[in-house]
């Protein structure tokens, strides 16, 4: 990128820094206030005045917090989620476009978190060791959604089709072969009907499991610069770092759960609550919860950069093309608008993936070892 162009990527990256972490610490002190001011058991009562049922009472309750957030949220949402990405050429999105996509993604995932917090509710309501089964429900509820994922949720979204290029498929099936990956297909989708920007996936587990393209990188990218992409990704799968995210997710959600349900029981007493089962009290577990994945976020984000560096040395080893690694993460960085040199706080506890730079220079410093050793 040229100078002009970092700057408004660094531009673009505080501001959405900035509002994400405002938004937060709003939500949070709303949240806290709401329970400590005693609006909570309010809106229990109100809830309770229409049924008797807890499981309809959960349902009013839940509906009526879920909307007020929304109406709240939504300003801010449109002026730093649409009008953003607008205001710095990222969106193709028309507005009727983008209120579809966020009705339809608060239906779907109504329908998935729905059975979720109804096995919850029963659970909290009937067992000490409600965490317990909880995180087993969640942990293998997670396996089965990521399984049908790729074949049920994300097509509700984008459409999906097989690689046309038979040129390109060849060489990307001769990457799945050489890795010794069994794919179902290589999949392109249709990104740009909402972004500019490109990106690219390993997807689903067991016979599911898929690589998709996004058009806008099949559209920009060379054919070396989207090889050495699918092989990146190719590396996620043969340094098993699905596997090593699945026992990561197994030992968090025990350990999580474990921790919070402690938490909340302490807590309860201080803000007017007998049981843990109360309607009125589970915002505080929520509450619990954000502070919990707000304080270990830094070692999800660490775990996933150390992947992204491993995933690209096995694309340097596959390919042996250092130059369209390089020239492939300085589009990204371009065409995403992403700042290749963020704060080392903000890498550290926001990002999931390394600087641009470090990528570039620990691909460079890997391949030049190489390079020393006679190994390429």
């Amino acid at each position: 990128m040229d100078e002009k162009r970092k700057q408004l990527a660094r531009q673009y990256e505080k501001i959405k820094l900035t509002v994400s972490i405002t938004e937060g610490i709003v939500s949070f002190v709303l949240l806290l206030l709401f329970l400590w001011l005693g609006y909570s058991k309010k809106l229990e009562l109100f809830a309770y005045s229409f049924t008797s049922n807890p499981y309809l009472a959960l349902v009013i309750f839940g509906l009526v917090i879920g909307a007020v957030s929304s109406i709240l949220s939504f300003p801010v949402d449109y002026f730093f989620g649409y009008r953003l990405e607008h205001t710095y050429g990222l969106s193709n999105q028309t507005f009727l476009g983008w209120i579809s996509e966020k009705f339809k993604g608060a239906l779907v995932g109504g329908v998935i978190g729905a059975p979720i917090a109804f096995l919850f509710y029963w659970l909290i309501s009937s067992y000490e060791l409600w965490w317990l089964y909880l995180a087993c429900i969640v942990w293998g509820y997670s396996m089965l959604l990521a399984q049908i994922a790729p074949v049920v949720i994300f097509p509700l979204f984008y459409k999906f089709t097989a690689l046309d290029n038979d040129g390109l498929k060849e060489k990307l099936l001769l990457l799945c072969n050489k890795a010794g990956f069994k794919v179902s297909g290589i999949y392109k989708f249709n990104m740009s009907k909402n972004t500019k920007k490109a990106n690219a996936a390993f997807t689903g587990i067991g016979k599911t499991k898929r690589i998709i393209l996004g058009d806008t990188l099949l559209e920009t990218f060379s054919e070396d610069e989207i090889e050495t992409v699918f092989a990146h990704e190719l590396g996620h799968y043969k340094k098993g770092h699905m596997k090593k995210n699945i026992l990561f997710s197994l030992v968090g959600t025990f350990a999580g759960l474990f921790i919070m349900s402690k938490v909340y029981l302490w807590l309860l007493p201080y803000f007017g609550f007998t049981y843990p089962y109360e309607i009125s009290a589970l915002p505080l577990l929520a509450l619990i919860a954000a502070v919990f994945s707000f304080v270990t976020s830094p070692i999800g984000a660490s775990l996933s950069r150390k992947f992204e560096f491993e995933a690209d040395r096995f694309a340097l080893e596959t390919t042996g093309d250092l130059n369209s690694l390089k020239s492939t993460m300085e589009k990204l960085a371009d065409q995403n608008l992403s700042n290749d040199e963020p704060n080392k706080l903000v890498e550290f506890w926001f990002r999931s993936h390394p600087s641009i730079k470090r990528r570039i220079n620990a691909a460079e410093q890997y391949y030049n070892e190489c390079l020393a050793q006679g190994t390429r």
